[in-house]
């Protein structure tokens, strides 16, 4: 059931540390992602204040829910920046897996 807590659509309660993380990351990786795909170096650079930035704009990476990944930091307690740094960091070494540029290449 865990899984079902990944989205608000859904409307599974959140009252777990797994269900929360679940649900603070699922916007924000997809969101990141999306940041890496028009970066030259991927996501080797990106830096919390770039993804804010592209958060701002509505048009870019339209399909994600803002306010999911707003609301996810906040429910994990965490500051946004402190969030949108240890996901890209977490990313960053799956970031050829994930289809996105790496610095070597």
């Amino acid at each position: 059931m865990g899984i079902l807590s990944h989205a608000e659509h859904l409307a599974m309660p959140r009252d777990t540390p797994l269900k929360k993380t679940l649900f603070a990351c699922d916007e924000l990786s997809g969101f990141i992602h999306a940041c890496g795909l028009v970066r030259p170096d991927g996501i080797a650079t990106l830096e919390p204040k770039s993804v804010k930035k592209k958060l701002k704009q509505p048009s870019f990476a339209a399909g994600v829910h803002r306010d999911e990944v707003y609301k996810g930091a906040e429910e994990l307690g965490v500051e946004l920046d402190d969030h949108i740094r240890f996901v890209t960091e977490a990313m960053r070494p799956i970031a050829g897996e994930l289809g996105l540029r790496t610095e070597a290449a």
